[in-house]
């Protein structure tokens, strides 16, 4: 095996991998070439992990999924100091929400991270969307392209690579591509001017990456997802929209591709298609060296040109590089710290109805709504702690999607809810709830349905911030 061909197919390969040190076979790995390392809150992410994968590979590009809101790795535990984008387009300030990118950028350059898979570029245009929804800054292209910009801004002037996502859009969708295979059925027309602006102005912002969405559009390309179709990442992307940053695929082993092919073959066919970076969210030693020696195979075979493959390296040494140049932005970041933007975020985000006041400790009720694979399982809405805080005597219960509601008694009742436009389960619950106790205060996480109860909360978003801003309001 070639060792310059091998060292160009580790390059292009960004696993994950499991436990909370860097296991030896990633270790060597990385002292072979390989270009990046995808870090999960099963990680438990701090300065000493990274650097030492810094240790074995200077330039490997660290990369994390740190949207803020729903979708955090660093504070998992506590819920995220930031509102997702959704609260973000809520509130629709550009400079409050280039402050927040800002913030997130530097808790990033704070630990040497690369590289920021956020922000989420995607348009929600179908309400029923089971996995953007609140990662979305909203439904009008001409708001999600604004805030998109905004927020590659804010964390790239920290100095930290941002990546714009899930090209070419997965708004408006009903399936979630973890578990199965989306397709997008627009027109081409409905794409180019609702599903693409934000790209476009992510594009025009200088944004380093782009990561593919595992969606099928039958506009674009009637018979390959988009990770996997030269005429999306190539023809369109590069050739229509002209981006030269680098393209990073959504995790391979999401049941949109991994039903249809190895994960060799997926990483094969995502280089053919202009992809640069092939994203493994769990990877072990021999999964890597699969597809390491697919990838090689593959050109020995004239199935990908070698000159792609080393196009691909190519533009993720670049990314490496363009990190390594900014330095002296992310010293000047790490000093600026905002500590109140979230909050502030949040408060501006949040929307009421009703006049309800908490002067004791409520029954909280928190209807359980599964959130989508990309929403780690630890992550809490911190209404219960929120109040809890400001009401010590405040009790939680957990009601599952089959559950029943519980007998009141006298105290207060507070329902937590998420996503109640889009679940008629959770509707029915809250009109039960509403019909037993018409003084009941409803907080919803997620897109709300209709204001009912004696107050209605719209948080926009789950996030730590996002819940002390409801418990706020709910004690003023």
């Amino acid at each position: 095996m070639s060792r310059d061909l091998c060292r160009l197919a580790m390059t292009v390969l960004h696993p994950g991998f499991d436990g909370t040190s860097v296991p030896d076979w990633l270790r060597r790995a990385l002292g072979e070439g390989l270009g990046g390392v995808v870090l999960f809150a099963r990680n438990a992410i701090n300065a000493p992990l990274v650097g030492q994968l810094r240790a074995e590979n200077p330039g490997t590009v660290v990369a994390i999924d740190e949207e803020g809101g729903t979708v955090t790795r660093l504070e998992v535990l506590s819920g995220s100091s930031f509102p997702g984008n959704r609260a973000l387009g809520v509130a629709d300030d550009v400079d409050l929400t280039e402050r927040v990118g800002r913030q997130i950028g530097r808790m990033l350059a704070e630990l040497d991270i690369t590289l920021n898979y956020a922000p989420s570029a995607d348009v929600n245009a179908n309400p029923a969307n089971p996995v953007i929804g609140v990662r979305s800054f909203g439904p009008a292209p001409d708001l999600v392209a604004r805030h998109t910009v905004a927020y590659v801004n804010g964390v790239q002037r920290a100095g930290v690579a941002a990546c714009a996502k899930h090209f070419p859009g997965h708004g408006d969708t009903v399936a979630d591509s973890h578990l199965a295979l989306p397709t997008v059925h627009a027109s081409r027309d409905v794409l180019f001017e609702r599903d693409l602006p934000p790209f476009r102005a992510a594009i025009g912002a200088g944004v380093r990456s782009i990561m593919t969405g595992h969606l099928l559009v039958p506009a674009l390309d009637p018979e390959a997802p988009a990770t996997l179709s030269r005429t999306v990442l190539t023809e369109l992307l590069r050739g229509e929209l002209g981006f030269d940053g680098m393209v990073v695929t959504d995790a391979i082993e999401m049941r949109a591709v991994a039903a249809m092919y190895t994960p060799g073959e997926i990483a094969v066919r995502a280089l053919a298609a202009g992809a640069d970076a092939v994203c493994v969210g769990l990877c072990t030693e021999e999964s890597l060296h699969e597809m390491r020696d697919t990838i090689v195979a593959a050109v020995r075979d004239g199935v990908l040109p070698e000159e792609r493959l080393a196009e691909a390296a190519a533009r993720v040494l670049a990314l490496s590089g363009w990190y390594a140049g900014q330095a002296a932005l992310r010293d000047k970041a790490r000093a600026d710290v905002d500590p109140g933007v979230g909050l502030e975020a949040a408060r501006a985000a949040l929307t009421t109805t009703g006049t309800a006041v908490l002067d004791r400790g409520p029954l909280v009720i928190e209807v359980n709504t599964r959130h989508s694979q990309a929403v780690d399982p630890a992550t809490p809405t911190g209404v219960t702690a929120a109040l809890t805080r400001r009401l010590p005597d405040t009790a939680m219960l957990r009601l599952e999607p089959d559950g029943k509601l519980p007998p009141f008694d006298d105290r207060p009742v507070v329902l937590v809810v998420h996503d109640a436009a889009r679940h008629a389960w959770v509707r029915e619950i809250v009109a039960k709830a509403v019909a037993a106790r018409p003084d009941v205060i409803v907080v919803d996480t997620g897109i709300p349905g209709p204001p009912v109860g004696a107050a209605h909360v719209a948080t926009h978003g789950i996030s730590r911030v996002s819940a002390q801003a409801a418990a706020e309001w709910l004690t003023r």
